[in-house]
């Protein structure tokens, strides 16, 4: 019998309480949480346990973050790049954040981190679609607008996956602070 399962994920600034459902979910079938893997979760065989998780953001955590979260009685699991972690405890433990202000407070920093990513790429973006319609109009040689086009494509491309995390945590936080 296979070891390990690959589950996709919706997108942590998208559907991150739904994947940590799903995780949980998947706990009590046997699967744990081994690490994240593209677009999605890599999940290792165990004994069925009963756990919630929960994920966080925190850029360049020390282990002081760590203990924090161990003496809530949250073991960390994994974590994507140097920002994501995630952490499991077991079911009916109190949620990481519980009030409104700090989780608001943790979204205003994904979104900061998404838009530091997202602002240069939409800049490069727009100059590129600029140089593109230079090249158009004769301003600039017609293989340069060329040029521009496609690298303004490949820009897009790449802005997408900052931009729309950023856009989502926008509007979450619209909504939390409505509440």
């Amino acid at each position: 019998m296979k070891q390990t399962k690959y589950v996709t994920s919706g997108g942590l600034a998208f559907t991150e309480k739904r994947d940590m459902r799903k995780l949980s979910k998947y706990a009590r079938k046997g699967w744990l949480l081994d690490s994240f893997a593209p677009f999605g979760y890599k999940l290792r065989k165990a004994e069925p346990q009963n756990y919630a998780y929960e994920v966080d953001f925190q850029v360049s955590p020390d282990e002081d973050y760590f203990a924090i979260f161990a003496e809530a009685g949250w073991a960390h699991i994994c974590s994507a790049g140097n920002g994501f972690h995630v952490f499991q405890a077991p079911a009916g433990t109190k949620p990481i954040y519980t009030d409104k202000a700090t989780l608001v407070e943790k979204y205003e920093r994904e979104k900061k981190m998404m838009g530091r990513a997202a602002l240069p790429l939409l800049l490069v973006t727009l100059v590129l679609a600029l140089v593109k319609a230079a090249g158009i109009y004769g301003v600039l040689p017609a293989l340069a607008g060329n040029i521009g086009f496609w690298l303004a494509i490949v820009s897009l491309i790449v802005l997408i996956f900052p931009g729309m995390p950023y856009i989502a945590y926008h509007f979450k936080l619209i909504k939390y602070r409505k509440q």
